[in-house]
């Protein structure tokens, strides 16, 4: 059993082939943008699918916005990829390859990935985040992703936590990426040294003796935790495993972890904040879980 497995970000799409005990045969990328007319990821999609065609049982596809699981419909959530809402992946590719296509949201599949293969391994209940250009959630619950009425659940980058302030990319104003993410980290502080800095130049040990970036870091951090404060509230998770490319710094996974601790009370005190382990495979991965599953019945 193979899997022709995907990833669609908003820069890059990942693709690869996993066999049926979940191994990474290959992986490679390619820009998102490279085509530049008509429907730029199903052409993209279609093309490595083409190339490959043949050689896969299944198909899983792990991408950035909100997806209508049952009929792997991309429905909302992606202004920033031209003419992609409304793509009906899995109807298109499964009429044209004759094999199961299972589509997901990236977080939903990163969640999984991390839930069989990760950091959420033995876990039946966590909330997994992603921080990068905005905050993307997975609510894993009971063994499997909670999805919502309209598989919308998990958007916990839109919580409204200073409503009317910041402008976020949705159209509203106040939502927590708009405070959290990696982005708005990265760009509160290139603001105050007059260029751009990157998460990796920041956390560079001589920079990080910076008065300017140890004052925005602490900043940003108290923006991560008030999240993570709501979402204890609400859920009162045993498990909170942290991903993007971001939290792969011990000392900020640390901060957050003491932060945290000091502001909840003491029926969440039993909750762990864990940081992602399988990185850039989880949603190819957790794709793959979700195609396997198909092709099994």
């Amino acid at each position: 059993m193979k899997m022709m497995v995907f990833d669609v970000g908003g820069t890059a799409i990942k693709y690869g082939m996993v066999d049926g005990d979940f191994n990474i045969l290959f992986s490679e990328e390619m820009p998102t943008n490279t085509y530049k007319t008509g429907n730029p990821i199903m052409q993209a999609l279609e093309s490595k699918l083409d190339e490959y065609a043949g050689e896969f049982d299944a198909v899983g596809i792990s991408t950035a916005g909100q997806v209508d699981f049952a009929n792997g419909i991309v429905t909302d959530g992606t202004d920033n990829i031209p003419n992609y809402r409304g793509s009906d992946l899995k109807g298109v590719f499964e009429k044209k390859y004759n094999v199961p296509v299972a589509v997901d949201n990236d977080v939903n599949c990163a969640g999984l990935g991390e839930a069989y293969f990760g950091a959420g391994v033995g876990e039946n209940d966590f909330l997994c985040l992603t921080y990068g250009t905005g905050v993307g959630g997975c609510i894993f619950q009971g063994g499997d992703v909670y999805r919502g009425t309209k598989c919308a659940a998990g958007e916990f980058g839109h919580m409204l936590l200073h409503a009317g302030e910041r402008q976020c990319t949705c159209g509203k104003k106040g939502c927590y990426e708009a405070y959290a993410s990696c982005r708005a980290f990265t760009n509160t502080v290139s603001e105050r040294f007059g260029r751009y800095m990157s998460g990796r130049e920041i956390f560079k040990e001589e920079n990080l003796k910076n008065p300017i970036i140890i004052e925005e870091l602490d900043k940003w951090e108290n923006e991560i935790v008030s999240g993570l404060v709501s979402l204890c509230n609400i859920f009162n998770p045993s498990l909170i495993i942290l991903g993007g490319g971001i939290m792969s710094e011990d000392l900020l996974v640390n901060h957050i972890r003491e932060k945290l601790r000091n502001s909840i009370g003491v029926n969440y005190q039993c909750v762990r904040v864990e940081k992602a382990k399988l990185r850039n495979k989880a949603g190819m991965l957790g794709a793959a879980y979700l195609a396997a599953k198909k092709l099994n019945g």
